[in-house]
């Protein structure tokens, strides 16, 4: 599809372009959606999982908390790994070990043994999620790194949109349950590790590798704590991309169990959010050449605030529902302007160190996320902890943005 590099003192291909481009942001682009759909697309059978296995949705939702922890915790571990190591060899051994605990989930005889299993489906899934990001980091540069990544961006919110989707229409099929949604992703698994193990060249030569001893992995993340606007990105995007998790768990019981509708119907309205996150990337990679993301970014924040403290009131009033989802997609469009732009602008002096910047980006939503989760549900028969939660962490990523970015 693509080479890289051929020999270890020739350069990496450098902000390819026509089918070099498209080939790349295809493959890049089932490696990131492991993420997504690790995360959303059994959201459909949560009530199905509670009755089945005899538990609380409280503790079904904890199993989502214990897969983005997994996904937090695999990202700081793999990142540096393939800094040192290089991205391909790690990414394959961690496909392998998504598709066996893909089947252990589907065979999770309790709640306990599917929290445990959903942490290790979680680890592993998130080589997918970091390495694809820090191989956009080895190819492209500059102006093409935001575009590209935009890109890559509006492949990866299809995920979100299809998933759900995806996870009721297996439902919908004779004799299938919440089992047949993790059967699908151990299939899906193999063909992701056969697609890299064929398509994929390496794009960390060894030469610009870091070194691998533990000691130099802790120096790597410290220096990148050192970098203030670096966390001020890495704190935006955890919280404002973090509490979006909130939702995640919380409108499988707001929209089935309070307003009542089906799962398939749940599907469509959690699936449209692809589409506003689609939106975000969308004018980010069209204007960023225009705007510097900086003020795009600028208006993201204080967009979100807005629409996330009437999303507030109207879930304290109990307001329509179609209001409710209106005011989620602006959210989530200004979610998808965000996880882009604080990607251009953190990863943009990373160079060496893409692995372990982009394990950092991508694990503070998710560790952040996995806090937010359970909250959502401590009322299951309201919607304002979802609402409290979305506001709070859109103004800290509105505050972050105005005291640590520079």
């Amino acid at each position: 599809m693509f080479t890289i590099y051929q020999q270890e003192q020739e350069p990496i291909l450098h902000n390819p372009t026509g089918k070099k481009r498209l080939g790349l942001a295809l493959l890049l682009g089932l490696l990131a959606i492991m993420g997504p759909l690790n995360i959303d697309m059994y959201l459909p059978s949560f009530p199905g999982i509670a009755d089945d296995l005899g538990t609380s949705p409280s503790l079904v939702q904890i199993s989502l908390t214990a897969c983005l922890l997994g996904l937090a915790i695999g990202q700081v571990i793999i990142g540096p790994i393939s800094d040192a190591r290089g991205r391909k060899k790690p990414l394959l051994i961690s496909l392998l070990l998504f598709v066996v605990s893909s089947l252990l989930c589907a065979m999770a005889p309790n709640i306990t043994v599917l929290i445990a299993a959903r942490f290790l489906q979680g680890v592993t899934a998130s080589a997918g999620v970091v390495l694809s990001r820090a191989v956009v980091r080895d190819v492209f540069s500059g102006r093409e790194l935001t575009k590209f990544f935009s890109l890559l961006m509006v492949i990866n919110a299809v995920a979100p949109m299809i998933a759900p989707m995806s996870g009721g229409a297996i439902l919908l099929l004779p004799f299938a349950s919440w089992h047949s949604i993790f059967l699908f992703l151990s299939i899906l698994g193999i063909l992701i590790f056969l697609v890299v193990a064929m398509k994929l060249k390496e794009t960390l030569p060894p030469w610009k590798r870091m070194p691998s001893s533990i000691g130099d992995s802790v120096r790597t993340m410290g220096g990148l704590l050192k970098d203030r606007s670096f966390i001020g990105y890495a704190v935006i995007v955890g919280f404002v991309h973090g509490g979006s998790f909130a939702y995640v768990s919380g409108t499988p019981f707001i929209y089935q169990e309070i307003y009542g509708v089906s799962p398939q119907v749940f599907s469509i309205l959690f699936g449209m959010n692809g589409l506003a996150i689609i939106t975000g990337s969308f004018i980010i990679g069209r204007f960023g050449g225009i705007i510097h993301e900086r003020k795009l970014l600028k208006a993201a924040v204080m967009i979100a605030v807005s629409a996330t403290s009437l999303l507030l009131i109207m879930t304290i009033i109990e307001g329509p529902l179609a209001i409710i989802v209106i005011l989620i997609f602006i959210y989530m469009t200004t979610m998808g302007m965000t996880i882009t732009s604080t990607f251009t602008l953190g990863m943009a002096q990373q160079g060496h160190r893409a692995g372990s910047a982009s394990a950092v980006l991508g694990m503070l939503p998710l560790l952040l996320g996995s806090l937010f989760s359970p909250l959502a549900g401590i009322n299951e028969a309201s919607a304002v902890p979802m609402g409290i939660i979305l506001f709070s962490t859109s103004l800290i990523g509105c505050i972050a943005f105005f005291k640590l970015t520079k």
